[in-house]
């Protein structure tokens, strides 16, 4: 009886190491499949920064309906901001040469990140506010053009893209959820020529854009 009894016991512990063998077994097989995949692609480019120099066409649709690309023939400057950063965004603005004031070859886009939910009457109350504000840049915009004789309607040359899904954010290769305050200087075929996480100097602006002639 106590040997039937030891029997069992034994067959009991046998078949619990054999489980547990099988599943440090097929997990040691996923670690290496993984570890050979790693070695054998090559690696993916890290989620999170453009490259400078590289070329990105990136699509926007700002608050009037207007189809944007950083890859459409212009110089383009591109905010990534959230409605907490507008000063920064307005000093970048501020900060446009003023060889580039009226001429449509270069262009200045701000992209109003919102982060979180929002449903449809805090959209359209977040858009409302939006609007609101771009005719106040127009005003101060239209004083720096008058200042200068320049005879154009400021308003044409301001473009703002809000975003509240992320979906823009994501084709500047951020995150759904990132807050981050971002500058970037684009060529006319979409060559990233600079970009910033803080607000760029006016000399570095200029300099930036001038590599695009």
């Amino acid at each position: 009886m106590k040997k039937n009894v030891s029997g069992e016991a034994e067959g009991c512990q046998g078949s619990a190491f054999s489980a547990i063998c099988l599943l440090v077994s097929v997990r040691a097989l996923q670690i290496f499949l993984s570890l050979a995949t790693a070695l054998l692609l090559p690696a993916a480019p890290v989620h999170g920064a453009l490259s400078t120099g590289n070329t990105y066409s990136i699509s926007f649709v700002d608050l009037d309906g207007n189809k944007l690309s950083t890859a459409d023939g212009h110089v383009t400057i591109v905010v990534l901001t959230t409605s907490a950063d507008r000063e920064q965004a307005r000093t970048v603005g501020d900060r446009v040469p003023d060889f580039c004031l009226g001429k449509p070859a270069y262009r200045m886009i701000t992209v109003v990140h919102f982060t979180g939910r929002h449903m449809a009457i805090g959209r359209r109350m977040a858009t409302a506010f939006v609007r609101h504000r771009v005719r106040e840049e127009a005003k101060r915009l239209q004083a720096r053009y008058d200042a200068k004789k320049i005879s154009r309607d400021a308003k044409s040359d301001i473009f703002v893209v809000t975003d509240f899904e992320g979906r823009v954010a994501s084709q500047l290769v951020q995150s759904a959820g990132a807050t981050d305050f971002c500058v970037f200087v684009f060529g006319k075929t979409g060559e990233l020529l600079a970009q910033w996480h803080s607000v760029p100097s006016a000399d570095e602006l200029a300099a930036a854009i001038k590599k695009s002639d």
